[in-house]
């Protein structure tokens, strides 16, 4: 499936007005044709707030990106990232919200999540928007 740049530039102005038009804590940001989904202004500091330990913004992102793969090289997550990364994943390895082991077949070590990152982390359905769903 191949397409144009402009269908995929006004798919994600199209998803962009949609989330404007939500009532979401997240929108989708563009600056200098590249887009990124991310909080709205205003609410990273209430989030880092709820965080339960002091992770910069930056560690974070990594982390998230993590959590996104489930499970990931560390070259590629540095690709990724930056070279940044090795000083996130030092932290989140220390933190034990990672877990690090080295590949079998080369040199990288595999990076994935640990059980004090999904206690820590822990996503709750919310129950009014489940119950509030009408079957048809």
């Amino acid at each position: 499936m191949n397409k144009t740049p402009s269908l995929i530039e006004e798919a994600l102005l199209a998803l962009q007005a949609g989330y404007s038009q939500r009532d979401t804590a997240l929108e989708l940001y563009e600056k200098e044709g590249k887009f990124s989904l991310q909080l709205r202004k205003g609410l990273g500091e209430l989030v880092q707030n709820l965080l339960p330990v002091d992770i910069s913004g930056a560690t974070l992102r990594t982390l998230a990106t993590i959590a996104l793969k489930k499970r990931i090289l560390q070259s590629d997550l540095v690709e990724l990232r930056g070279s940044g990364a090795y000083e996130h994943i030092k932290e989140l390895v220390a933190l034990n919200f990672v877990e690090r082991k080295r590949q079998r077949d080369g040199r990288s070590f595999w990076l994935t999540l640990s059980e004090k990152f999904h206690q820590t982390f822990t996503v709750i359905p919310d129950i009014k928007s489940t119950d509030n769903k009408k079957v048809a």
